[in-house]
């Protein structure tokens, strides 16, 4: 293996474990719920989820779930 493919697998490698260095801007995922699938997304700061309760309480399960995940690369 090329010397400098070594240094960009471990500058990646570090990078990943750096996380304060990722910031979100945006994303779609889907979580996989106890009973169906949810689009979970998140656009500059705010999220949304295409559940009823998100609906009803701007708040979930499914976007918790995510922060939590993504803790801290993105801003709540």
């Amino acid at each position: 293996m090329q010397s400098s493919v070594i240094g960009k697998i471990e500058k990646a490698r570090r990078y990943s474990e750096e996380k304060d260095r990722v910031k979100f801007t945006s994303l779609t995922a889907t979580l996989r719920g106890d009973h169906t699938d949810h689009q979970v997304i998140y656009n500059n700061g705010f999220w949304s989820c295409d559940c009823h309760y998100f609906r009803v309480s701007a708040t979930c399960s499914h976007t918790m779930a995510l922060q939590r995940i993504l803790d801290p690369m993105v801003a709540i």
